[in-house]
């Protein structure tokens, strides 16, 4: 790619050439300025997937290290109720209780989700703006 330093210094005051050659000229550096920005900007969102990717994955892991540690504390109190009660009896309790944290947990975000419209609201109303306002521009 050429760029403004690789041209001549009457070149670039001006003093040959025509107007269409310049004009010409500064379409092909606004064409290259704008290929440059998108590649830039590919290289930005490359590396910020990358990232996010990587904090994603993390997640994941903090997830199952969550889900390990609610199974084995499960396990724990099943036997100390066991101590108190027969074992299968202290492993039906703490499977209600598992349940019933689900069956909580399933209510609200089933709540939740009534409540999350696909349709981009303020959009679709800023978008019926502009096409009244393209319809009559004067009023």
């Amino acid at each position: 790619m050429r760029s403004i330093q690789d041209r001549p210094l009457s070149r670039l005051r001006g003093e040959d050439g025509s107007v269409g050659d310049l004009l010409s000229e500064l379409t092909g550096d606004v064409q290259t300025l704008f290929r440059q920005e998108v590649e830039l900007a590919k290289a930005e969102i490359r590396e910020e997937a990358t990232k996010a990717g990587k904090a994603a994955g993390m997640f994941g892991g903090a997830g199952f290290a969550g889900y390990m540690v609610a199974l084995f504390l499960s396990l724990a109190a099943m036997f100390a109720l066991a101590h108190a009660i027969h074992v299968g009896w202290s492993a039906l309790i703490v499977a209600a209780v598992w349940a019933v944290i689900g069956a909580v947990l399933y209510r609200k975000g089933r709540d939740r989700m009534r409540s999350v419209s696909p349709k981009p609201e303020q959009t679709v109303e800023t978008l019926k703006e502009d096409a009244q306002w393209a319809r009559h521009p004067t009023g």
